[in-house]
């Protein structure tokens, strides 16, 4: 079963169901949950251009990681459970990538300044290697699941505005207003870790 399973009528009740079940202890609905999802994710990968021997760790690093966090305290909101997958393997994915281009940079010092590229947009910063660990864990301390996605998927992972819309029940004016509400909570809680910690700890 592919990610194409999103635009079945009943996509939002299973995904519901399935995250239910794990939070539950029920290994059958994890067994499940990959096979359900498991081909989609594959070919996402592939087509972020992972070769098939690093699709293949991914697309078990991004099970391990989900099903971790099922069992441990479900999703705020399971109808999303796609999104989340596929937000998680983004991430891992570009993870992989600033270790490629730091292995790079190691042995040509003067590729630096040509690896790194700043992405557009407040969180432009997440892309920088020095910063990205704080940010993430920062995003991951926001108490609102959806919160968490659409700052990850949309500033961190570059997800198309449409695709986080259609996996969230949002549109576009919602979404608009939501990810404004999510930035604003982000700053806040980034100005009290600066706070806390002084000027080093400054980001951007």
């Amino acid at each position: 079963m592919s990610f194409d399973a999103e635009r079945e009528p009943d996509e939002a009740a299973v995904a519901t169901d399935l995250v239910r079940r794990i939070a539950a202890g029920d290994s059958a609905a994890e067994t499940a949950l990959v096979q359900r999802y498991s081909r989609g994710l594959l070919y996402l990968l592939r087509r972020l251009g992972a070769p098939p021997e690093l699709a293949d760790d991914l697309h078990q690093e991004t099970f391990r990681i989900v099903l971790e966090r099922l069992r441990r305290r479900g999703l705020d909101e399971p109808a999303g459970l796609a999104g989340f997958l596929r937000g998680t393997a983004r991430n891992l994915m570009i993870a992989e990538r600033r270790k490629t281009v730091r292995r790079r940079t190691d042995a040509d010092p003067e590729g630096l300044e040509r690896a790194v590229h700043p992405a557009p947009g407040q969180l432009s910063s997440v892309l920088h290697d020095e910063e990205a660990a704080i940010v993430r864990r920062l995003i991951a301390e926001l108490p609102t699941d959806r919160d968490r996605q659409l700052l990850l998927r949309f500033y961190v992972a570059e997800e198309e505005k449409e695709s986080i819309c259609a996996d969230l029940g949002l549109d576009s004016l919602h979404f608009n207003r939501v990810l404004f509400r999510a930035r604003h909570r982000f700053k806040e809680h980034l100005e009290r870790f600066q706070a806390r910690q002084g000027p080093a700890a400054r980001i951007g």
